[in-house]
């Protein structure tokens, strides 16, 4: 076999691109309502850091569409506080995915934050962890919360059947997390056939890279445009607009900060936290500016009728 069969192939019986798109083009998907592009706000860990959102969103002017939440695992918040957090987000009509318990470096296994364990990804560890990350989805649920980050496609394909067989309610959301460590149009196209309803690829992607996953699937991509300094100290904002082009629909993601574990730190005092979220807010007006002043018409709105908002 010759390898210009294997390319035949590609190209003619899947729907993949054989190398990254440098045409770059026009992105003619949108999400429900006709949007471009959507504002998404990380590392809102507890109900105090909400309320400073919620009150950041009313100063700015600017609509947030999403929120990633206690990405440092909501077993940290008792009930009373889960079932607030929900609430705020329920009266500011935000869809919110929560990250349900903490994992890998912060379970029992150390493998994960060693020099070199890094490559293994934050996968769940062992079938107790992932016993323990369901009855923490059942409390969330039964808090209200409608959507979950996902690190591992393992839970992806369990909770994706437990959705489709009614075990769990229909409107219910999962978001393929950048720590399950995806970046090709063939990753990403496999996690939308696995229930993925959105997806967040490696931050140092090009544009090319990002067009040829745009190529191949139809889910919302969520894309870095501020990362933290531990993970590169990626800075897209100048290419807001490229990007809402390409990628569309897309989800603007930010997450300036030192490293993960300040700005997920769920028992940190509280002003650091609603110091980085004033400036996640000022972030996604700067891009919004960029956008605005394109020549490309791109749509930003406050349609929220496809989100799923939690049902406290």
């Amino acid at each position: 076999m010759a390898f210009k069969d294997i390319v035949n192939y590609i190209e003619t019986k899947t729907d993949y691109p054989v190398k990254d798109r440098y045409d770059m083009p026009t992105s003619t998907k949108t999400f429900e309502g006709g949007a471009h592009y959507r504002m998404e706000i990380t590392g809102i860990e507890r109900a105090v850091n909400y309320e400073m959102l919620v009150k950041e969103i009313d100063k700015q002017k600017v609509p947030i569409h999403r929120v990633i939440g206690t990405v440092g695992g909501s077993a940290f918040l008792d009930k009373a506080e889960l079932k607030y957090y929900a609430q705020i987000a329920a009266d500011a009509k935000i869809e919110t995915l929560v990250n349900c318990m903490a994992s890998r470096a912060w379970d029992g296994g150390k493998q994960y934050a060693t020099p070199e364990g890094y490559v293994s990804g934050m996968r769940l560890r062992g079938q107790d962890n992932m016993y323990l990350w369901l009855k923490e989805f059942d409390r969330c649920l039964n808090a209200g919360i409608r959507g979950f980050l996902i690190t591992d496609e393992s839970l992806l394909l369990l909770v994706t059947k437990l959705r489709a067989d009614g075990v769990i309610p229909a409107d219910v959301k999962f978001k393929v997390s950048v720590f399950a460590g995806h970046g090709n149009a063939v990753a990403a196209k496999m996690l939308e056939d696995m229930g993925a309803d959105s997806f967040n690829p490696l931050a140092d992607l090009s544009l090319p890279m990002l067009a040829s996953i745009r190529s191949t699937t139809n889910i919302p991509m969520d894309v870095y445009m501020s990362l933290v300094d531990s993970m590169g100290n990626v800075q897209r904002h100048v290419d807001s607009a490229e990007i809402a082009r390409i990628c569309s629909p897309v989800y603007f993601k930010f997450e300036p900060g030192k490293n993960e574990m300040d700005i997920y730190n769920a028992w940190h005092e509280d002003e650091p936290l609603n110091k980085l979220v004033k400036l996640k807010v000022q972030m996604a007006k700067v891009c919004k500016e960029w956008c605005d002043e394109s020549d490309y018409g791109l749509v930003f709105n406050d349609y929220k009728d496809d989100l799923s908002i939690p049902r406290p």
